[in-house]
């Protein structure tokens, strides 16, 4: 089978942002075992398994579906659709560096460490989970694969859910974070929402996104 130019281009895009996910998972390993040294306690997540094969569905997914059915290449919506993959990428980069060392991929109730309300978290709580989505959206649409994008979508509505819901419990039972975070909102701010002061607290460790 012949590929395309503009196919074999969104081949190398979705195996760059694989190996992205892949390094992230590289960093959130060290950055684990210093806080679990550290005193900070892991929460059980039986749902992290099906958000990784989830994540992991639409690259692979958004791939597959562009080289076997011949999914066009649309310029009209492939360049919005990469200036959005582009800006949620950076997004989560800007999160993993205003947590640095306390960033990880899963729950950890390391909430005695205080609370980060630099960067993104000035204005939201959970800024990664805005960039995770819309990240998984752009990804299959910049080759059309809209099959991919649309059940990925749906699938993701419902894991995020319940993950956001799952991190809540750990981080709202901080005092201290319910104080400075609680009424903020969860993933896009809103022309009410007021930054606060930048405090250089460590935020309580909470999860990204998987492969």
């Amino acid at each position: 089978m012949e590929l395309t130019p503009t196919v074999l281009a969104y081949l190398v895009v979705v195996a760059a942002v694989a190996l992205l996910r892949f390094a992230e998972l590289a960093l959130s390993a060290r950055h684990r075992r210093t806080l679990i040294a550290a005193g900070a306690t892991p929460i059980d997540e039986p749902l992290f398994k099906w958000m990784a094969a989830l994540h992991t569905a639409i690259l692979a997914g958004a791939a597959l579906e562009v080289v076997t059915l011949h999914r066009p290449f649309v310029p009209a919506l492939a360049i919005p659709a990469m200036v959005l993959l582009v800006a949620a990428t950076w997004t989560r980069w800007w999160v993993i560096q205003t947590l640095g060392g306390h960033w990880n991929v899963g729950v950890i109730d390391s909430t005695q460490q205080g609370v980060v309300e630099t960067g993104p978290y000035r204005w939201v709580r959970h800024p990664n989970y805005a960039a995770v989505f819309i990240e998984l959206l752009a990804l299959p649409l910049i080759h059309t694969a809209w099959i991919t994008a649309l059940l990925g979508t749906v699938a993701h509505v419902f894991v995020l859910r319940a993950r956001v819901a799952a991190e809540d419990r750990v981080l709202l039972a901080s005092p201290d974070y319910a104080a400075r975070m609680g009424r903020k909102p969860r993933f896009f701010p809103t022309r009410l929402t007021r930054p606060s002061r930048p405090v250089h607290h460590t935020r309580p460790a909470g999860p990204t996104s998987p492969p």
